[in-house]
Order: C-alpha cells, then structure tokens, then sequence
C-alpha cells in the first residue's frame, strides 16, 4: 500500500492585493514538506485546487513543478483539479509538463471538488455541474490516450483531430477520480477503470465499506482486471509524540477550519466532544501518536482493502516545526511500520 500526504496550502489570508507575506510564507513551508516527505520515504504527496482566501493553491501543477526540482521519488498528484471547471487540454498539459519535469511521477486526482468558488469565477453554470464534469473527464482520457483528437462535447469547442502537446513521460498520466460518497461516482470509476480516491470526513468508517463495494463490483461487472484496482482512502491527518498532544495542538485549527466551512454550509457546530468522537478507532480523524495512526491506516485496510492511504495535514495556525515533525514521524516510524504489517 502506497502512503502520502495531501494538502490544500492552508493560509491565513493577507486581506491585500501585494505584498501578500503569509501566502509567500506558506509557499514555502509547502515545499519544505514535499521535500522531507520525500526524504523519510513517502510515496505520494498531492495538493489540491480552491479558489478561497483561506487555500492557497489554486494552481497544483504549478507548485508540484516546483516540488519536482527538489525531489527525487515521490509521485506528485492534485487532490483535486477541479475539473469541472477546468479546460481538459490546459491541465493535460500541465501535467504533462510536470511529468518531462519530474522524471514520470505526475498524476491527475480529477474531480467536481467540494467548493463551487471555480464555477462563477470562470464562467460556469452550477445548473450543468454533473453534465461538466462527465464530458470534460471524456475529454480528458480521449487526450491521455492519444496524440490527435478527435472529439465533440456541448460545453467545449469541439476538436477536430489536433495533436495535443506536449506528451508526458509516462505511457499515459495516472487518472484518479476523487469521490466523496454519491453511487453514481463509485459505478463511473469502476466502469470506466479509473483508480478511485475516497475522502472520508465523518461518521464511522464502516458504513463506506458497501460504497467501496459497488465500485469494486462495478469495475468487475466492467470485464476488468481485478489485480489492476486501485483505491486510495483520504483523511485528516496529524501526530505528535504522544496521542494527548497530537489532539491538543490540532483541536484548535482542526474546530477553526470545520466550523468555518460549517457556517457556510449550514452545518451544526463542532466542539470538543464531536471532535474527540472522530479521534475513536472506528472513525477517521487520525489525530494521535504513532502507534494510534499505524492501527487506524491498518483498520482501513483491512476495511477496504485500499492501495493508498492519504494523510491530509490540517495545518491551520500550528507552528510549521510541528508539521515538519508529523511528516517526519509519518515517514520514519508509521510508514515502515504498516508496510511491515502487510509485508511490503
């Protein structure tokens, strides 16, 4: 099973047009991360696309070519491009690029993403936001799988047998879809053998379990090879030396984040109790010591038999030495331990 991180560049927003120091800050640290990730030996790191003051990736390709000039082996991902309101031959191209730049480690985690921000910002219809996203994922592997195109949609101009360029390293870029819980995504992704990526946020692990199922049974029902699935699980992510310390310094960036996006979306507020009850060993909240995540990553497992685990790193207002600390722990002492347990 391959183990990686995943972020979404968390930022306190500098609230003026230049001069924007937390954000050249955090850019930073994020590549100080991607960096040690790499070195402790991790397999993946991936960010993901927003357009909020509050994220501040907005364009993954261009901080993944950046983490490719410092590393060596770590495959570089989005988590998410939004490709809903993305052109499919730019962020194909993108990503190409990031392949030639990192030596074939560039992979595409497309999906609807779970912020609209994209949608009026480039001029899209939230009215057509399934008929998008299944037309632009058509457009998408039509241009992995060939040099010329040949293809015609209704929210695109059509393309008539032109060669997109450049072609990545690879045979063809790695397609992920990122799924957050609707069938329908389960039964597309095993349909159409694409590698699938589950974010779990809440509620107890096992009720996914019949969602990871139908994709499993829709990849067969497809006529695929059962040994060529693959399944990454994502979920919040932090540790420290001991499980009272590792909950007490997320909590307060943890409650800030979740209950900042609550507001927006109408949901109850979060305290420490909801908080503690997603920390248990039936939930996904990794939020603990080393020992904590190597039995939780192992439960999912055995749950979902997944290929990945992301670990997603709220970082909030936490000090960056202590995000450091966590990858190190992650990559040094969690790692090696689960792939010992399942004897890689």
């Amino acid at each position: 099973m391959e183990l990686g991180i995943s972020t979404f560049g968390e930022v306190s927003p500098d609230g003026k047009a230049g001069k924007a120091v937390n954000a050249h800050r955090r850019m930073k640290e994020m590549l100080e991360e991607v960096k040690l990730a790499d070195e402790v030996g991790l397999d993946v790191f991936a960010m993901g696309e927003h357009h909020r003051p509050d994220f501040i990736i907005s364009a993954p390709e261009v901080m993944l070519a950046a983490a490719a000039a410092i590393t060596k082996n770590i495959k570089l991902s989005s988590a998410v491009t939004v490709l809903s309101s993305a052109d499919p031959v730019r962020t194909f191209q993108g990503f190409a690029s990031l392949d030639l730049l990192s030596d074939g480690r560039a992979e595409i985690m497309a999906g609807r993403g779970s912020f609209i921000e994209s949608f009026p910002l480039f001029g899209y219809d939230l009215g057509d936001y399934d008929e998008l996203f299944i037309e632009k994922l058509d457009l998408l592997m039509r241009i992995n799988e060939s040099e010329k195109v040949n293809w015609k949609g209704t929210h695109r101009a059509a393309i008539p047998g032109l060669g997109v360029y450049p072609r990545p390293l690879q045979e063809a870029l790695p397609i992920w879809l990122a799924v957050g819980g609707t069938p329908a995504s389960a039964v597309r992704a095993g349909n159409l053998q694409l590698p699938m990526a589950l974010a779990i946020l809440g509620g107890n692990m096992k009720q996914y379990v019949p969602f990871v199922d139908l994709y499993k049974q829709s990849w067969a029902e497809a006529g695929h090879d059962a040994s060529k699935l693959q399944l990454a699980i994502n979920t919040h992510f932090y540790l420290a030396d001991n499980s009272n310390q590792a909950a007490d310094e997320l909590y307060p960036s943890y409650i800030a984040m979740m209950n900042r996006i609550g507001r927006e979306r109408g949901w109850g507020a979060m305290g420490r109790p909801q908080y503690d009850q997603l920390r248990s060993a039936q939930s996904p909240l990794i939020a603990g010591s080393p020992q904590e995540a190597i039995d939780k990553i192992l439960y999912m497992h055995e749950l979902f038999g997944n290929t990945r685990y992301l670990a997603h790193m709220v970082t909030g207002s936490i000090p960056h030495e202590k995000i450091m600390h966590s990858i190190e722990i992650y990559g040094t002492v969690v790692a090696p331990a689960v792939r010992k347990a399942l004897g890689h």
